[in-house]
This record gives structure tokens, sequence and C-alpha cells, in this order.
């Protein structure tokens, strides 16, 4: 089954660079078993204070700086998992840094 898994950290957390990321050995090992197989795709993003909402009301666009709401996380990547199941795709969220680093991994199926 495929799962989406929403990498979140803190709002007020370190903004790392791609090149700190992969010198961190955590990342790196999280990065080698994606390889591995069980990570079909993703994305690193941009910081929320990037982002920009779009909402339409009637024949209005409505546009806002930033994230949708406020929050003390941010969604700062997307991984698209292959797993047997939940049980399996929890467990490989568990082993993502961001687990363990202050922020959380959203474990979602996705439609198919």
């Amino acid at each position: 089954m495929r799962y989406a898994f929403f990498i979140c950290v803190p709002v007020d957390g370190p903004e790392a660079s791609p090149e700190e990321v992969m010198a961190d050995p955590r990342f790196a090992a999280c990065i080698e078993a994606a390889r591995a197989g069980a990570v079909t795709g993703g994305a690193r993003l941009r910081p929320a204070s990037d982002a920009t909402t779009v909402r339409v009301a009637g024949d209005e666009v409505l546009l806002t700086d930033g994230p949708f709401a406020e929050a003390k996380e941010y969604v700062a990547g997307i991984d698209f998992v292959e797993a047997a199941d939940l049980d399996e795709a929890i467990a490989l969220a568990a082993e993502h840094p961001a687990a363990a680093g202050g922020g959380s991994v959203e474990v979602r199926p996705v439609w198919e």
C-alpha cells in the first residue's frame, strides 16, 4: 500500500541547507534506506514563510502570505513510501530523523 509521510519540523527550528542535511548521519542513513526501495518519491519543501495560501470566495481569489494556519510545526517535506500495511509504514516513519529531532512524521494512506 502507498503512504504519504508529511515531514513536520518546529516553526522556530533551524533550517538546514541541503549540504547540512547530507552531512547529518541520521539523514544519510534515512536517505540510504530510501534508495533501498521503500521510498518511491518525495521532495523537501521551502519554509512555511515562503508559502502562499489560496482561497476562493465566490468569484474572488484570496491570497495569504505564509501557511494556512498558525502552528508550532510546518510541513517541511513529503515522502511517498510503499509498505505492506500501516504497521510497516509506522515503523519506517519512526526511523525518520524528524520524528526524533523535535518534529513529527504524519503517516497518511494514499487513495489509489
